[in-house]
């Protein structure tokens, strides 16, 4: 049975037709299929390893590129101003200063006017008590007495003897000796008259006044001290005296600024203790030559002081107006090159290219110079330059802020 059963099934077989050959052909193509996908997966994986790499050395050589051009602050030239404002240092004096000495001896009696205190021209200062001076005064003038009646006495026996001398009553040489003897008193009454004058001036000294307006600086006695009459070489000041409403104020200017500082011109006074108030003043005066040690001409300026706000010897500031003959270039000091070539700052030509040119300055305003020759006002300027920049340099410029440029 089963043998039939074989037998029937390879008939069969026979008698059916061969299976077309598609099959096995799409088997291949799947085959390829994914080998290209494999492919692809792989270069994809490959590609995404590589290419980060490749784009971060680009990246990279680019930045180190960019590194190795420095960055520079640059600014432009500005004009400077029609007028010209310098700020020097000064010091304030009083309009007349003095210093009050005894020309008599004796022991002060009193005072009058303390430290501080507003005196008037003639106000009593002090008192000395001078009893040697008074004794002599008196004394001399007993002297004049003396003299004077000597004179009356000589005066009477001269006329005498000249009316005699018309009867031949004298001698011509007894009348000349009287005569004579008369002149003499004279002389003698003139001499002792003068010596009162002078001993009356000594105790008129005695009383010691205030010389003009002013304010005591400076008092350097009390009661009883022993006065001695001097100078200011041998004895020490009674009083100081200062006249302050109007101060004195001497400034030193270079000699770059000397040929615009003339009288006339106003001058405004800034002080420390008075912070945001400007007090005006006027040049009345200079000195007309130039210290050779610093280089300065010396200028006074008189400000008003009615209050007497301002203190005699307090430091101030001058601000000086003066005015410009011509328009300059200015320029930060950070631009300026110390080199053994000379003065020199550093521009950008062409936008990435550094180009150092030698300069010729003119007035020093701290801060800023003005720059008289060597730059024109299309120039770039470079602001705090490397030590190492030379001329070709590539740059990259930046421009720069806060640096006094446009």
């Amino acid at each position: 049975m089963e043998y039939d059963e074989q037998k029937t099934r390879a008939a069969t077989a026979e008698a059916e037709p061969p299976a077309p050959a598609g099959p096995p052909r799409t088997g291949r193509a799947r085959v390829v299929v994914t080998a290209i996908v494999a492919l692809a997966i792989v270069g994809a994986i490959v590609a995404a390893g590589i290419l980060p790499r490749v784009k971060a050395r680009q990246a990279l050589k680019i930045e180190t590129d960019e590194l190795a051009v420095p960055s520079v602050s640059v600014i432009r030239l500005r004009r400077s101003s029609a007028g010209q404002e310098i700020v020097l240092p000064a010091n304030l004096q009083p309009y007349i200063d003095a210093p009050i000495y005894a020309r008599t001896n004796g022991y002060l009696r009193r005072w009058d006017a303390d430290l501080g205190a507003h005196v008037k021209q003639g106000q009593l200062l002090a008192e000395i008590d001078s009893p040697e001076v008074d004794a002599q005064l008196r004394q001399a003038r007993a002297d004049v007495g003396t003299a004077q009646a000597n004179l009356n006495l000589a005066a009477i026996t001269a006329a005498r003897y000249q009316n005699l001398l018309k009867t031949d009553s004298v001698s011509k040489q007894d009348t000349d000796n009287a005569v004579g003897d008369l002149a003499a008193k004279q002389a003698i009454v003139r001499s002792n008259e003068s010596n009162v004058k002078r001993l009356e001036e000594l105790v008129s000294f005695e009383k010691i006044y205030a010389p003009f307006d002013g304010v005591i600086t400076a008092r350097n006695t009390d009661v009883g001290q022993l006065i001695d009459s001097g100078s200011a070489t041998s004895q020490r000041e009674l009083f100081h005296v200062a006249s302050i409403s109007t101060l004195r104020v001497y400034v030193q200017v270079p000699q770059v600024d000397s040929a615009a500082t003339r009288p006339g011109l106003a001058v405004d006074l800034t002080l420390p203790e008075f912070p945001g108030r400007r007090f005006t003043g006027t040049l009345v005066r200079t000195a007309d030559a130039i210290d050779p040690a610093s280089r300065t001409l010396l200028v006074e300026v008189d400000v008003r002081n009615p209050t007497g706000e301002l203190l005699p010897g307090a430091y101030a500031e001058a601000h000086f107006k003066l005015p410009a003959t011509a328009r300059a270039n200015l320029l930060p000091v950070s631009a300026l090159i110390f080199r053994s070539a000379g003065l020199q700052v550093a521009t950008v030509d062409d936008g990435q290219h550094a180009v150092l040119k030698s300069i010729q300055v003119g007035r020093d305003f701290g801060t800023q110079v003005e720059v008289l020759s060597g730059v024109s006002d299309e120039d770039v300027v470079i602001v705090n330059p490397p030590d190492s920049l030379v001329s070709g340099d590539t740059v990259h410029p930046v421009p720069a802020s806060g640096e006094g440029g446009e």
